[in-house]
């Protein structure tokens, strides 16, 4: 069997036991760990399909969809148009930067989770403050595949609920990764080629979002999380170095 599909199948496996047991990483983890290897407009192309599925059954599972839709819509709006204005930032040629800028989110990330930094916005600002939040993500999700920054920390700054939150974060991610996919369809990231890594992907993300629900309900939440957190900061740190020396 090829090496690549069973470092695929490894990494989507891990990634989606995490976002299974936590409710989010998919992204940092799979393109952080697939950039080690492949330059990150492949490593995207492959991890669409799988982000896709997933955050679009965690936006559906939930009562508060409409309501999230009249709240965030400018925010959302603003993270297609950003994504859409970064079409190419992935292409080979900034394959250096992009793993750059991906390293730095990853420990920024993991750094303002395990530090709890937690800050609430009043009211009056968030109506300029959230679509800048979304241009941000959106810029940030054309450069590295990755769409949570700086969109789950606004989220959990405005007051959400947990059940509220985990919808927006699904909401907010499936929005980002239909811009993602136009923005690498326009420079050519997909072909046949890529079609059994990306069925391995599905199933093994599919699998390890089952087994991570299943782990959730054995282990003390805040405990794999801190470790995931700090696993997410070393990867980060040797992203950012990689490329910068």
């Amino acid at each position: 069997m090829d090496i690549t599909i069973v470092f695929v199948a490894c990494v989507f496996g891990l990634a989606g036991t995490v976002k299974g047991a936590i409710g989010l990483g998919l992204p940092p983890i799979a393109m952080g760990l697939l950039a080690v290897v492949m330059a990150p407009v492949e490593a995207a192309a492959l991890l669409v399909l799988p982000a896709f599925l997933t955050n679009a059954w965690q936006m559906l599972v939930g009562p508060y969809l409409r309501q999230l839709l009249r709240r965030f819509w400018p925010l959302l709006v603003c993270a297609v148009v950003a994504t859409l204005i970064g079409a190419g930032w992935l292409t080979e040629e900034n394959a250096r930067i992009g793993t750059a800028i991906l390293g730095a989110i990853l420990a920024i990330y993991a750094l303002n989770s395990l530090l709890s930094v937690q800050r609430m916005i009043a009211a009056a600002w968030q109506r300029w403050l959230g679509p800048v939040a979304g241009g941000t993500t959106g810029l940030i999700t054309a450069a590295t595949g990755v769409s949570a920054i700086p969109v789950v920390p606004y989220f959990q700054a405005v007051g959400l609920e947990k059940d509220e939150l985990v919808q927006a974060m699904g909401l907010s991610f499936t929005v980002s990764t239909v811009a993602l996919t136009v923005n690498l369809a326009s420079v050519g990231a997909f072909s046949w080629s890529l079609g059994p890594s990306v069925l391995v992907a599905v199933a093994s993300v599919c699998g390890g979002q089952w087994a991570g629900q299943r782990l959730r309900r054995k282990l003390d939440p805040a405990t794999f999380r801190r470790w995931f957190l700090f696993g997410l900061l070393a990867l980060g740190l040797y992203l950012l170095g990689r490329s910068v020396l």
